[in-house]
């Protein structure tokens, strides 16, 4: 019955996002919409190794960077052509894989402390090198380049961003539920329990990282498809602290709590933004939202998708001895007449 209720949440949940273009003009809420989903995608691909292997990354952005770059020198340099871009896409998509095995392979031998040392290391030497490469990069400034004619229309894109949310969940659930997700979770607990009985955590570890690598990139590459133009910001440390904050805020370990957390906070983002050009206040919004996240961290510490469902349950346990208690008392009742 829970699941039953699950996905008919879920089913409503989908068909409302599916007709807000025909709900509202609005181009900003679009963008914002679009924004959403593929953020959270690249938090999903954080929580693969934060939430379920229990891996802690600086460098998560490498991937992210990496597909957005990949996309647009392609679609800048042969041309807005679909051809252009399922290469590109396919491109994106190889080049995760094989950096993700290659710094796993390099870094995931050592302590979760130096692997989270050496991840940022490979960040930082891919933002520098995206900062000196002028000539390709376009720098600090970045450039810009144009999309296929069929991407161009903002609802279009909306859809396709809302299907690569829902293809992307769809994919990363079954690999959570799957053996192979329940042996990450299990390493997550217990990393030297795991490898006792058996399982070889390093396999599975670089298995994790490069499933989270390649979701990044793609979602990197969908993001570049969005904004149109790509600079070295993607690729900063920011980027990956962002993913991180989602994660940590809709609450890791649940793939669902990344969306959450990436739709609250996309969602503040803008509105305190927006409130900064009325108020002067919130140009300092940053400082606000800080104060939020520790409030977040201090009252809910599995974040607000899991702090929910815990708070579900707990009144769901709680209505059962009341039930129990009601019936104990009726059948005492139906004992006393009958010996009467």
């Amino acid at each position: 019955m829970k699941e039953k209720f699950k996905w008919i949440l879920v089913a409503i949940l989908i068909g409302f996002m599916a007709v807000v273009p025909l709900l509202t003009e609005s181009r900003a809420t679009l963008n914002l919409l679009t924004q959403i989903f593929i953020i959270a995608v690249f938090a999903m691909s954080y929580d693969i190794l934060l939430g379920y292997t229990g891996i802690i990354s600086f460098g998560h952005a490498l991937f992210f960077g990496s597909g957005a770059y990949i996309i647009g020198l392609l679609l800048k340099n042969i041309g807005p052509s679909i051809p252009a871009l399922l290469t590109g896409l396919v491109a994106v998509f190889l080049f995760g894989l094989l950096i993700s095995l290659l710094i796993g392979t390099l870094s995931l031998r050592v302590r979760d402390t130096y692997f989270a040392m050496i991840t940022l290391a490979f960040g930082e030497l891919f933002f520098i090198a995206a900062l000196r490469l002028r000539s390709v990069t376009g720098g600090e400034d970045g450039f810009s380049f144009r999309v296929p004619e069929i991407l161009q229309d903002r609802v279009v894109y909306y859809y396709v961003a809302l299907v690569f949310l829902i293809l992307a969940t769809w994919v990363l659930r079954n690999f959570v539920s799957s053996p192979t997700g329940k042996v990450l979770q299990a390493i997550r607990e217990n990393e030297r329990r795991a490898e006792a009985i058996g399982y070889d955590v390093f396999r599975y570890k670089l298995f994790s990282t490069a499933v989270g690598g390649v979701t990044a990139s793609l979602a990197g590459a969908l993001y570049a498809l969005q904004m149109r133009f790509v600079s070295a910001s993607v690729l900063s440390v920011e980027k990956t602290l962002d993913a991180l904050l989602m994660t940590i805020v809709g609450g890791s370990g649940t793939l669902y709590g990344a969306i959450v957390g990436s739709a609250l906070i996309n969602w503040v983002h803008e509105w305190f933004s927006g409130l900064a050009r009325v108020y002067p206040i919130f140009e300092r919004w940053l400082l606000l939202f800080g104060i939020v996240y520790i409030l977040i961290v201090l009252f809910f510490p599995g974040g607000l998708a899991r702090s929910f469902t815990h708070i579900l349950e707990r009144k769901k346990n709680a209505s059962r001895p009341e039930i129990k208690s009601t019936i104990g008392v009726s059948c005492g009742k139906e004992k006393k007449e009958l010996s009467v």
